[in-house]
């Protein structure tokens, strides 16, 4: 086989694409409250309900899906990038795999700036392409030296996200002491006027009043060019941030743990089944008690910023212990070939990720925005997973269907044509 074509459909690691397809679907448990409420992914007390079903599917998405699905999405991504340069250099490719790899990703940048832009403002390709461009001097790097390198960003990202909780809060107390000054008649200092502004401005950003939530409604629900205008305005805010900023870091650490999980055999199901139930009852009985006691301590608080703030110490270790549960009952599931009605479509949803995405953003732009139905606002937290089960049961039926037919989803087809420059033959 040519060293400058893509994988074969009998090349593919079908445990791969099944773990990137259950990645896949999970995102969407958590982009939805960006697609369908303004400023609630946090703090339900904004929008879409606090109580009832709407607390439960806070609280359920908080300990086993926020941040979890992100974190087997970046793993899955950096295990392709060790696959795809290293299959390449296998077949000769030399240098031309640098190639391949860079046009790969630099065209899902480009894919990605679209994306943000026209359809979901907190979508994944043009980061993941980005980062991608720093991964690739690290992939021949031994498997242990990629997963020590993860875990330490771990520990530095969960160091600094403690670090900026506590100056967050320090700045909300000497903010609120000002505000008291202020009130009893006292004349401020210019650092205790800048402290009461600084309180003010977190406070508005995380806790809007009704009049800005119906604004934001009413643009989303408003005419193409309003939606285009509130959506560009938060794309801009996202892309300008800087490489080493620690949203950043928090995709390089799960894509440095899924190179190096990848050379271990773990993605590939090729581990002893002790290994994935130990992992498994592992990660379950510490992640589920650190983010349920999250859970509970910002539920008590009211969702009180300054708590939230404080959770956050736990945030990575938390997610990432889940996360690692998660792949792990999906590989002995894999392995053991339960579930198969379960795991076929999800495989063939892994095989057109990308197209799949793409589907997830024009169904609920349509669905929420003015462009289509502008049921923006409208939903409560718990109803918008009805349309999460909705679109997963639409893409796990035609996913299947389509590889029947065609050896690529429709994206990915028009991706690694651009890639190899090269068209793909599309028909099975």
């Amino acid at each position: 086989m040519s060293a400058f074509a893509p994988v074969r459909a009998e090349e593919r690691i079908s445990s791969l694409d099944t773990l990137r397809g259950f990645a896949l679907l999970g995102i969407l448990l958590m982009n939805i409250v960006g697609f369908g409420l303004h400023n609630a992914y946090d703090n339900p007390l904004v929008a879409g309900g606090p109580e009832g079903w709407n607390l439960a599917a806070w609280v359920t998405m908080h300990i086993l899906a926020e941040g979890k699905m992100r974190c087997l999405f970046s793993m899955v991504f950096g295990a392709g990038v060790v696959l795809l340069t290293g299959r390449a250099e296998e077949r000769g490719a030399g240098g031309g795999a640098a190639d391949i790899f860079l046009r790969r990703n630099l065209w899902l940048m480009l894919f990605g700036i679209f994306h943000a832009y026209l359809l979901w403002y907190g979508e994944i390709l043009y980061p993941y392409g980005l980062c991608a461009l720093a991964l690739y001097p690290f992939r021949k790097l031994p498997a242990r030296t990629l997963v020590l390198i993860g875990a330490v960003m771990v520990l530095g990202i969960a160091a600094a996200n403690g670090l900026n909780g506590y100056l967050a809060m320090d700045t909300l107390k000497r903010g609120a002491e000002a505000e008291q000054l202020a009130r009893a008649g006292t004349k401020l200092t210019a650092e205790q006027e800048e402290a009461k502004k600084k309180r003010e401005e977190m406070l508005k950003e995380d806790h809007p009043s009704p009049e800005e939530v119906e604004k934001a409604n009413k643009q989303w629900r408003g005419s193409l060019w309003e939606v285009l205008k509130i959506r560009g305005k938060i794309v801009w805010r996202w892309h300008n941030l800087a490489y080493y900023h620690v949203l950043y870091f928090d995709l390089f650490s799960m894509m440095f743990l899924g190179m190096g999980f990848y050379k271990l055999g773990i993605f590939s199901a090729a581990r002893p089944a002790k290994f994935y139930a130990l992992l498994a009852l592992g990660g379950y009985a510490f992640g589920v008690p650190v983010n349920s006691f999250t859970a509970w301590t910002i539920v008590k608080s009211g969702f009180d910023l300054p708590t939230r703030l404080f959770c956050s110490t736990v945030y990575d270790v938390g997610r990432l212990s889940i996360a690692l549960a998660h792949l792990a009952v999906l590989m002995l599931l894999c392995q053991k070939g339960w579930f198969g009605f379960l795991l076929r479509p999800l495989t063939a949803i892994g095989q057109t990720a990308l197209s799949n995405y793409i589907l997830h953003s024009l169904v609920c732009a349509t669905l929420f925005t003015g462009v289509g139905f502008g049921l923006f606002g409208r939903l409560q937290r718990y109803e918008l997973y009805f349309v999460v089960l909705t679109i997963w049961a639409v893409q796990m039926m035609i996913s299947p269907m389509w590889l029947k037919r065609y050896r690529f989803g429709p994206l990915e087809w028009c991706w690694r044509s651009l890639t190899y420059w090269e068209k793909q033959p599309m028909k099975a």
